[in-house]
């Protein structure tokens, strides 16, 4: 039986790396070598196709991707969406999604959402929401309840409760600690520049400069958005009528300026989907990424006969050809249950996926910024089997 409880998600994987199993099958007497291990956790699967209905979502956020599957045997992939990215909220997903997480200069959280349903192309979205915690659902309610695709700031809270949800808090003693520790830092890591105190060796607040030196070498820094800082959950689902969808939801950057809103609730960067070719979604430096599209990117490829690895690849060299210190990373299926993801300046990373076959994480190994710029990549997809499927 599948572990869903929240240690489990992190470690049912990792935990079989060492463990080997001989099974004699009696009726022919033939051993049966399975080895839960670095091998079988490294097992090309590049050619595997997703059963329909299926899930999938940046980093090993396991939990979700069952949450998710267990809204598409009673749902819609829209319902899927809404119930996997709701559950990361909830258990705070690595603090860098829902409440208690990435503090900015201020102190307080606050939360990016999106939602994209591939048949009609309907989004709700809300970004920088303050003082309520369920911001995929509020972005729910704004497909259904209003014309609009993206409400932002203490008007978007006031929707929220309008709702019926509920007004509180996004703050945790935690995320306190990590803003006061920032404080006493001299507010380092920032996403000031060109502005004086020099936002690299002292807190604001701050004035902007005139154009000189100072102002370029203040521009070469910037705060990296590593696997440990990746800021979001991305889900593609797909149901049992073929119909499609995609949503994110993220607390944002660590100490980010307020009222900075990343790639996450802008549709085409942080997920995009459109029955007719598939879904993909982002994770990574949004402030980078927004400004390229790679989801909206990788599903055009996908619609000229790319396959999902390689169109997300591209996706993310065009991201590199200006930005060669880029981090981040996208994931695609396409309407064919192929799937496939690529990333770059990341030391890891992995995505779930979920379908009649079970839950599974793929592994994809990061290349350097500087071979991004080589001739066509390929990613290397390595997939886990289900727990159990050897016991």
């Amino acid at each position: 039986m599948l572990c869903t409880h929240p240690v489990c998600h992190k470690l049912q994987f990792s935990f079989a790396i060492s463990v080997g199993l001989f099974i004699m099958i009696s009726s022919t007497q033939l051993y049966v070598l399975c080895l839960l291990s670095a091998v079988i956790l490294s097992m090309d699967t590049s050619s595997e196709k997703l059963a329909k209905p299926f899930v999938i979502n940046t980093w090993p956020f396991t939990n979700a991707t069952v949450a998710a599957w267990r809204a598409l045997q009673v749902g819609t992939a829209v319902d899927a969406v809404v119930s996997g990215c709701s559950q990361c909220e909830r258990e705070q997903c690595d603090g860098t999604v829902g409440f208690g997480g990435s503090p900015d200069e201020r102190g307080e959280t606050t939360l990016d959402a999106m939602l994209i349903d591939g048949a009609t192309h309907a989004v709700g979205a809300v970004a920088g929401l303050r003082r309520v915690k369920d911001a995929i659902a509020v972005a729910r309610a704004v497909m259904d309840h209003t014309k609009h695709t993206l409400l932002i700031g203490d008007l978007a809270s006031e929707f929220a409760v309008e709702m019926g949800f509920r007004e509180e808090s996004l703050s945790t003693p935690a995320s306190m600690k990590k803003w006061k520790d920032w404080i006493s830092n001299n507010c380092q890591p920032n996403f000031r520049r060109n502005v004086s105190p020099d936002p690299d060796s002292h807190c604001g607040p701050y004035k902007p400069i005139k154009q000189s030196s100072q102002m370029v070498k203040q521009s070469v820094s910037r705060p990296r958005f590593s696997e440990a800082n990746h800021d979001t959950i991305g889900m593609i689902a797909m149901d049992t009528d073929n119909n499609m969808a995609a949503g994110t939801s993220t607390n944002g950057a660590t100490h980010k300026v307020p009222g900075r809103v990343g790639d996450s609730p802008a549709v085409g960067a942080g997920a995009y989907v459109d029955n007719d070719v598939g879904g993909a979604a982002a994770t990574g430096d949004g402030d980078i990424m927004m400004r390229f599209l790679p989801s909206y990117q990788a599903v055009e490829s996908m619609r000229q006969g790319m396959t999902p690895a390689d169109a997300v690849a591209e996706a993310l060299r065009r991201i590199t050809r200006v930005h060669p210190q880029f981090e981040g990373a996208v994931v695609a299926a396409n309407a064919n249950g192929e799937h496939g993801a690529a990333c770059v300046g990341f030391e890891w990373f992995k995505y779930s996926l979920y379908d009649v076959n079970g839950l599974r994480l793929v592994d994809v190994p990061c290349r350097s910024s500087a071979e991004e710029h080589k001739p066509p990549l390929h990613t290397l997809q390595k997939s886990a089997k289900k727990p159990g499927s050897c016991l």
